[in-house]
């Protein structure tokens, strides 16, 4: 029969390291419940705060209003003038991004009834809705004024109150932005967009 070693008694090195082994997997197997538990926690904390998934009603107005806009862009650029792959006119950009805009209004709508990863119009939809009308008055005023004065006050805008920025970040970021674009697409490209400058 052997006794196990009492309070004076050395243990062997050999049981040491088995007894040190079992301790570490224990407290292994401790944390990785704990964190578990607590991914779960945050996961369910997350899914309460979230708004209820939109149903099929929802889905088919949000398709049809991205297909409406993407077609409008397509409408828009065309009369601006799309020109070719060698000479690019002012709309060939929007006229692609329009035919994408459409593509995709076209993939949500047949997609409506299956798809579960859109969210229901709540209070935070507003912001949403802000951004769409800022573009809209974008198109509408770039071709009569340029585009420098329309893309600072809509970048600004939605760094300032839709992204929370402050007051700097979007003013220069703003700035920056704006800059950026001129000197690439008005200065070294020479692309025909209208501008003031």
């Amino acid at each position: 029969m052997t006794s196990s070693p009492g309070a004076g008694q050395a243990v062997p090195s050999g049981d040491r390291s088995v007894a040190g082994r079992h301790a570490a997997g224990d407290a292994a197997a401790h944390v990785s419940l704990h964190d578990l538990e607590e991914a779960v926690h945050e996961i369910e904390a997350e899914a309460e705060e979230r708004p209820p998934a939109a149903g099929t009603v929802t889905n088919v107005v949000v398709a049809a209003a991205v297909t409406a806009l993407g077609v409008a862009t397509v409408v828009g650029a065309t009369a601006l003038g799309v020109g070719s792959v060698t000479a690019p006119g002012p709309g060939m950009w929007p006229l692609l991004i329009g035919i994408v805009l459409a593509a995709l209004g076209v993939a949500l709508a047949l997609l409506a009834r299956v798809t579960r990863d859109a969210e229901r119009f709540t209070r935070a939809s507003l912001g949403v809705l802000a951004g769409l009308a800022t573009m809209v008055v974008f198109a509408a005023v770039v071709g009569s004024i340029g585009f420098e004065i329309p893309a600072l006050l809509l970048t600004f805008f939605w760094l300032r109150f839709l992204g929370r920025e402050g007051w700097r970040t979007s003013v220069l970021v703003s700035v920056g932005v704006v800059a950026a674009f001129y000197a690439i697409f008005v200065g070294a490209l020479g692309v025909p967009i209208p501008h003031l400058f």
